[in-house]
C-alpha cells in the first residue's frame, strides 16, 4: 500500500476522510454524495514487455475517478510505489482540483509500477508505448475521453511517445495531439507549462499572504516579502516555487532533497546551491549553511512558510508537533496526513491545501488542451493586432500632448502579449479567484475550521450540482 501514517489510513481513505467532513456542509443526498467519491472506473493491467534478453511483466494503472465532466484528466507516474490505493486517491484529488479552478474536467490518474532508472531511455520507451496501447486498447484515453499528463518520473519525452503512438492508432484522429498535454513545445505543448504547478503555487500563497485578518492571527506582516521559506523538493514544482519566492522578496532559508537538507537563517541563494548540487551530486556541505543529514528534519525547521513539494504523507502524526511553519503550502499531493492536519487546525497553523494549491499544472494543461482543439498558437491572432492599436494611441496621446516617449518605453508600452505572457496571466486569474472562493467559503460557513474542508466543500458542490443537472441514465 501507498504510505500511511501509522496504518490508520490509506491514502485513499485519507481523502476520502476529507470528503466526509466537508460533505455535512453540502446539501447533497447520500446517492450524489457516494457517486462523487466513489471511482467510476479502474484499469489495471499486466503487459509483457522484452527488456535485454528477457521478458519482463509491467504492472500498470490508469483510473478515471469521475465522468461528471469529460474528458478526465491527470498525470501518469512511474513509481516502485504505485498501487491501486495511491491512483485512486490521486485521481479524486485531481476531481477536486478541477472543480475548485473551475477547469471542465473529471479526474484521473495513471501509474506504472517500474524504477526508471534501472532503464534506458529505449526500454523506457517501449514501455511507455505498450502502457498506451493498453488505455487505447480499454478506452483509456483520447482527447474526450482521457487525457493524461506528466507527474513524478515523467516528462515532455515520455508525453512525446504516448502522443506518437496514440496518432499511429488513430490516423484518422483530426484532435490526436490533444490526447497528452504536457509535451513539447514543437509537439503541440504549450509555454508556461514547466513551471505551471510552482508558479501557481506562488500565486496561491501570495494570494493567501495578503488578507490582513489572517495575516494578523498568525502574527505575520501582510505580504510575501522578507517571510523565511522551506522547500522540500527541488524537483519542477519546487525548484520554481522556490525561485518564483526568491524573486519576490522571500527568504529561502531551507531546502530539502532525499540526501539531506541544508538551513541557514540569512538566506540560501537557489541558483547557487543548484549549482553546487550539479557539481558535487548533492546539496550538502553547500557553504555557509548547515547539514541536516536526516532529510525529513529539515521540515522541522524555523520558516514562515514551508512548501512541501515531494511524495505525499511527509508530514504526520510522527512530526507534525515540531513542525514551526506558520503558513503550510502543500505543493505535492497529499503530503499532509489528515491526524497532522487536526495538530495543525489545534495550533493555528494556516495549511493551504493542494487540491487548491498545486491546481496550476492542470490549469495549464487545460489552456493546451484548447490550444490543440483550436489548431492555434495562444497570441498568434492578436499580439500584432494589439501591438498596433497601442501604437495608435500612445501616437494620439504624444500628438495631443506634444510629449515623446522615449524608445525603452515605447518599446515596452507598445508590446503585444505572446503565448506565455497569455498563459500566465490566465493562471494568475485563475488561482486568485479561487483562493477567494474558498476563503469565503471557509469564513462564511459556520462550523468549517479550515482551508482544506472549505475546498472540499467548493469541489463537493461544483461537482454534485452537475450530476444533478446531468440526472440519473437511464
Amino acid at each position: 500500500m501507498s504510505n500511511q501514517d501509522n496504518n490508520t489510513h490509506s491514502f485513499f481513505q485519507g481523502v476520502a476522510r476529507n470528503f466526509d467532513k466537508a460533505a455535512k456542509f453540502t446539501k447533497f443526498s447520500p446517492g450524489i454524495l457516494d457517486q462523487i467519491k466513489a471511482c467510476n472506473s479502474i484499469l489495471r493491467v499486466k503487459f509483457p514487455v522484452k527488456i535485454g534478453e528477457g521478458i519482463e511483466v509491467i504492472e500498470a494503472y490508469r483510473v478515471q475517478h469521475s465522468h461528471h465532466k469529460l474528458p478526465c484528466k491527470g498525470g501518469i507516474r512511474f513509481s516502485m510505489e504505485v498501487d491501486q490505493d495511491e491512483v485512486m486517491a490521486l485521481a479524486s484529488l485531481m476531481t477536486y482540483k478541477c472543480a475548485i479552478v473551475n477547469v471542465p474536467f473529471g479526474g484521473a490518474k495513471g501509474g506504472i509500477k517500474i524504477d526508471a532508472k534501472k532503464y534506458s531511455e529505449y526500454e523506457l520507451e517501449k514501455i511507455t508505448r505498450r502502457y498506451t496501447t493498453e488505455l487505447v486498447k480499454k478506452n483509456f484515453i483520447g482527447p474526450g475521453t482521457d487525457v493524461p499528463a506528466p507527474d513524478y518520473g515523467t516528462g515532455a519525452r515520455e508525453m512525446s511517445w504516448i502522443v506518437d503512438t496514440y496518432t499511429t492508432l488513430n490516423p484518422n484522429e483530426i484532435n490526436a495531439q490533444a490526447c497528452v498535454t504536457g509535451k513539447p513545445i514543437s509537439q503541440g505543448g504549450v509555454r508556461g507549462r514547466a513551471e505551471a504547478t510552482g508558479l501557481g503555487v506562488f500565486f496561491g500563497v501570495r494570494e493567501a499572504c495578503k488578507v490582513q485578518e489572517d495575516m494578523d492571527a498568525l502574527g505575520l506582516n501582510v505580504g510575501v516579502e522578507g517571510k523565511k521559506v522551506i522547500v522540500q523538493g527541488l524537483g519542477n514544482v519546487g525548484y520554481h516555487a522556490a525561485k518564483y519566492f526568491e524573486e519576490a522578496g522571500a527568504i529561502l532559508v531551507g531546502l530539502i532533497e532525499y540526501e539531506g537538507s541544508i538551513y541557514n537563517e540569512n538566506g540560501l541563494n537557489l541558483e547557487e546551491v543548484v549549482l553546487h548540487r550539479k557539481t558535487t551530486g548533492s546539496i550538502l556541505n553547500f557553504p555557509g549553511a548547515t547539514n541536516i543529514e536526516e532529510s525529513a528534519k529539515g521540515l522541522e525547521y524555523p520558516c514562515d512558510i514551508l512548501i512541501p513539494a515531494a511524495l505525499e504523507s511527509v508530514i504526520n502524526a510522527g512530526n507534525a508537533d515540531r513542525i514551526q511553519a506558520k503558513i503550510i503550502g502543500e505543493a505535492a499531493n497529499g503530503p499532509i496526513t489528515p491526524e497532522a492536519d487536526e495538530v495543525f487546525n489545534n495550533k493555528g497553523i494556516l495549511v493551504i491545501p493542494d487540491i487548491y494549491l498545486n491546481a496550476g499544472g492542470v490549469t495549464v494543461s487545460y489552456f493546451e488542451w484548447l490550444k490543440n482543439l483550436s489548431h492555434v498558437r495562444y497570441g498568434r491572432l492578436e499580439k500584432r493586432f494589439s501591438e498596433n492599436m497601442y501604437a495608435e494611441i500612445l501616437n494620439i496621446i504624444e500628438s495631443m500632448t506634444n510629449q515623446k516617449v522615449s524608445k525603452l518605453e515605447r518599446k515596452i508600452i507598445l508590446r503585444g502579449p505572446d503565448e506565455v505572457d497569455l498563459v500566465y496571466s490566465g493562471l494568475e486569474d485563475t488561482m486568485i479567484g479561487s483562493y477567494q472562493e474558498i476563503h469565503q467559503i471557509w469564513k462564511q460557513t459556520e462550523g468549517v475550521e479550515d482551508l482544506r474542508t472549505a475546498a472540499f466543500i467548493c469541489a463537493i458542490n461544483k461537482v454534485g450540482e452537475s450530476y444533478k443537472e446531468l440526472g440519473i441514465f437511464p
